[in-house]
């Protein structure tokens, strides 16, 4: 890839097949979306990728620290940074709260860095696609969702939680949920309850929160520090 990087401009189809990373994509659009209407989430929106500073996705969305000491320190992604960090997130970035075991296969991240691409500039502008992120696994009444968490008590009912979820947002075969987004949190968690996620350890735990429990662990694990 080295030799594509230093020849200029590079193009999609000289990366990989688009399409078929289109496909592969769907591993990383839980947390990520890309295309017309992206925004933050889980993860940052993967608009523009190519030739950003690591941890400097525009508008509001709070990096892990290792990230940000990355960025600070001179990393952007470009196909090299890209395909080591598909590969093996922790190992490119000590710190980083993807949950995300890496993409062993190089053409398979040839092939999903093929599809990003299309969306950062050169050789394209964002196309006006549908942005790929899954769509809420649950529709929530609008009166769930505004609900405002009390954090102190979602601090107070986490301990159950941070049994297998860091608070420092690493992850050891479980997935971090430290700094998510409020609504993402109460949407997982509604789809444990309901069982439309197929955990059981979840489902139960879930099952036994009120809709002001949830928005009080969504307010805490999305500002702990």
């Amino acid at each position: 890839m080295s030799a594509m990087i230093t020849a200029g401009v590079v193009q999609a189809d000289e990366i990989g097949d688009a399409e078929r990373g289109k496909d592969l994509f769907s591993m990383c659009s839980g947390c990520h979306e890309v295309g017309r209407g992206a925004e933050n989430g889980i993860g940052p929106h993967l608009n523009g990728i190519f030739g950003r500073k690591a941890g400097g996705v525009e508008g509001e969305y709070r990096y892990s620290k290792g990230l940000q000491r990355a960025g600070a320190d001179g990393l952007e992604w470009h196909l090299d940074t890209l395909d080591a960090y598909l590969e093996n997130p922790k190992a490119l970035v000590s710190g980083t709260r993807m949950s995300f075991r890496g993409m062993k296969k190089p053409q398979d991240r040839a092939d999903v860095l093929a599809y990003l691409r299309l969306y950062s500039d050169n050789p394209q502008n964002i196309p006006e696609a549908d942005p790929t992120a899954l769509a809420p696994e649950v529709e929530l009444p609008p009166e769930v969702l505004a609900l405002a968490g009390d954090p102190e008590y979602g601090e107070y009912l986490s301990s159950e939680c941070k049994i297998c979820h860091q608070a420092d947002g690493n992850d050891d075969g479980i997935p971090s949920i430290t700094n998510w987004p409020e609504e993402d949190f109460v949407v997982a968690m509604h789809a444990y309850k309901r069982k439309l996620r197929p955990h059981p350890v979840m489902q139960m735990m879930a099952g036994r929160l009120s809709d002001e429990e949830i928005a009080a662990l969504a307010a805490y694990f999305a500002d702990i520090q």
